[in-house]
């Protein structure tokens, strides 16, 4: 008999990004951070000219963090026994935007900070990644957690049987982002693992 699967984002869900990313831009880029909704495009201004970064510069520098700084990267409070919690009754993978040579370095950070679990790497919409991950499980039952509206439209058309929660753990953000809850692309909206654990646990008794 299959089992229920979590699918879940990294980066604001699990760890925290924007804020480390900032301090490190701050601290040593010569750069200014200050992030309005979930475009990064418009975020970061040099220091010295108050010119915005170049797009090309603004991969340049994500990728660096990436490369370099993922050990500044914290658990989101509750999140570490929230997901091991889940992974007692379920199987739970992690689907993260990250180029695919990341993927290793992304599963050792996680387990460095407790959390031993598969690691799918995606560019792009993840609906497609997501459909693949469902069909090859066949779980009785999906749940897909993530930060970002898109994601969950992208889900919503993909797999739209999938049950998804959003749920943005950093709160320089939360409040500015779209809330795919609102759009009609998830299924709920929390954004604290407090409350989200709960509501994740009572989804999966629905199936028992």
């Amino acid at each position: 008999m299959s089992r229920p699967l979590i699918i879940s984002d990294c980066d604001e869900v699990l760890l925290h990004m924007v804020a480390p990313f900032k301090d490190w831009l701050e601290e040593s880029q010569g750069v200014s951070f200050n992030l309005v909704g979930n475009n990064f495009g418009t975020a970061m201004r040099w220091k010295e000219s108050d010119e915005l970064v170049a797009h090309d510069d603004v991969w340049r520098l994500l990728n660096g963090f990436f490369d370099t700084e993922m050990h500044r990267q914290m658990p989101i409070d509750g999140a570490v026994h929230g997901i091991n919690r889940l992974a007692e009754d379920c199987d739970v993978v992690i689907l993260t935007n990250l180029l695919d040579k990341r993927r290793d370095n992304r599963a050792r950070q996680l387990a460095d900070h407790g959390v031993h679990v598969r690691v799918f790497t995606n560019q792009g919409p993840k609906g497609p990644t997501l459909k693949a991950i469902v069909e090859e499980y066949a779980p009785s039952h999906a749940i897909f957690i993530d930060d970002l509206a898109q994601h969950h439209q992208s889900a919503a058309e993909t797999v739209p049987h999938l049950t998804r929660l959003h749920l943005c753990g950093e709160p320089m953000i939360a409040g500015r982002i779209p809330c795919a809850h609102e759009a009609g692309h998830a299924h709920a909206r929390i954004d604290n693992w407090a409350e989200a654990l709960p509501w994740l646990l009572g989804e999966l008794e629905k199936d028992q």
